[in-house]
């Protein structure tokens, strides 16, 4: 069993790789001060800020304003960010409440458990997540797209923040987030 959840992982973790490359333009990407890679494109002001976001699965498709995402029951989320050295406590809205409407399951069992996601930034800045990981029914994590941190709006974050908790350092949070794609590891 523990090699099948293992070996899952790996899969799903290839299929996200092979997803956002393919969606990647080509040529030499720049972060914010000129430095070539995308290792970096996090830490600087972004060049692009997001508007709104947009979620597909399948052939459905959800756009989001800030209007609309603002007027969604929201739900809070304190994790400590390793860059800044400080707690952090953003609002936003359960990722999962966003892709049920889509008809991702929230009970997920056999096959539903190869789905996975890919969020982007407006940037191009990507993080992939087992679908089982942002959905509560599976797994204690919490997993949101922010709206606010500490009471005020993103600012240079973009109008939408995917936020978790429950890691060591804030690598798969995505500023500017401007797209969700659910895909199969089929």
């Amino acid at each position: 069993m523990k090699r099948t959840l293992s070996l899952s992982f790996a899969v799903v973790a290839l299929f996200a790789a092979f997803s956002i490359a393919q969606d990647t333009p080509k040529g030499p990407a720049t972060d914010a001060h000129g430095k070539d890679g995308m290792a970096g494109m996090q830490m600087g002001k972004p060049a692009v800020r997001s508007t709104a976001l947009t979620i597909t699965f399948g052939d459905k498709t959800a756009t989001w304003s800030p209007e609309a995402l603002a007027a969604l029951p929201h739900v809070s989320l304190t994790a400590f960010n390793e860059h800044a050295k400080a707690n952090q406590t953003y609002s936003g809205i359960p990722v999962m409440a966003l892709l049920k409407p889509l008809g991702v399951p929230d009970k997920p069992h056999g096959k539903d458990l190869r789905l996975y996601l890919v969020a982007e930034g407006a940037d191009g800045y990507g993080a992939a997540f087992a679908v089982a990981e942002v959905n509560p029914d599976v797994h204690v994590g919490n997993v949101i797209v922010a709206d606010s941190m500490d009471g005020k709006p993103l600012g240079d974050d973009g109008v939408f923040k995917l936020v978790l908790d429950g890691e060591k350092r804030p690598a798969r949070w995505v500023r500017n987030l401007a797209i969700i794609k659910v895909r199969s590891a089929e």
